[in-house]
């Protein structure tokens, strides 16, 4: 609106002064190319409208650059914002988290998460039990695997206690990234954020996985333990049942060195 009204003066400036020489002389004549001399300066009217009507343009130009200009630093400042990066990291704290379930899980009793120690107690403790043993060492087959299976019930409520350990944790940088998420000045920031948000959703899936490897080894020795009682408590009610030699009468003396 400023730059209209001013090439509005300027034209009308340009129309008064081509206008004046009729104005002030109505009888004679003045060809439109006329110079008007005052002293040694010599005025010429069309001239000075055109250098008028040049100048508007250039300032429209210039205008027109400044707003080019403008914008420009705008969408540098944008991309800039864009690109800026988040200054918030949760990634330690959640790998922290997942070390002390991990480290939960390597602290197993007894028998521990690994397929060949399994398979190998399994195979002497459960499966292939000698049923030739005595009864001594059936009893200590059974001590065994009464063991076992506490222990497990116990390495199950202690992950148990380290997840919910880790609730709070992941609360508290559930809370941080989030707001760090709302207030993100870009893009990237904005990006980063939801990155650390499914980072901490997968620690959680872990502590999940990890309850549910526990529990599961729990109630698997349990069942293990049950099946093997079963088979070994058969084998001592045949033995218990079993006929022997029956009684055998035997010398005895009442008083040590008597006839």
């Amino acid at each position: 609106m400023t730059r209209f009204r001013s090439r509005m003066r300027a034209v009308l400036f340009a129309t008064a002064v081509l206008a004046a020489p009729t104005a002030l002389s109505p009888i004679v004549a003045t060809p439109a190319y006329a110079l008007f001399g005052f002293g040694d300066i010599v005025f010429d009217p069309s001239n000075y409208a055109e250098n008028i009507l040049q100048a508007a343009r250039a300032l429209d130009q210039i205008n027109n650059q400044i707003a080019s200009l403008q914008n420009e630093a705008q969408m540098l400042i944008n991309q800039a914002r864009n690109l800026a990066s988040l200054p918030y990291s949760s990634v330690q704290a959640l790998q922290q988290s997942v070390q002390r379930t991990q480290q939960l899980l390597g602290q197993a009793q007894r028998i521990a998460f690994d397929v060949q120690q399994i398979d190998q107690i399994f195979s002497q403790q459960y499966s292939n039990m000698d049923l030739t043993a005595s009864d001594q060492q059936l009893v200590a087959l059974a001590r065994q695997r009464w063991g076992n299976t506490v222990g497990a019930l116990q390495d199950a409520m202690r992950v148990q206690a380290g997840v919910v350990g880790n609730i709070e944790t992941q609360r508290s940088e559930l809370s941080n990234l989030v707001g760090e998420s709302q207030g993100a000045t870009g893009a990237l920031q904005a990006t980063q954020a939801g990155n650390q948000i499914l980072a901490l959703q997968a620690q959680q899936l872990a502590d999940l996985t990890a309850l549910l490897a526990a529990n599961g080894r729990a109630d698997a020795l349990s069942a293990a333990e049950q099946a093997a009682a079963a088979e070994q408590g058969r084998e001592q009610r045949r033995r218990f049942l079993e006929p022997g030699d029956g009684y055998q009468p035997g010398n005895a003396r009442m008083f040590p060195g008597s006839n």
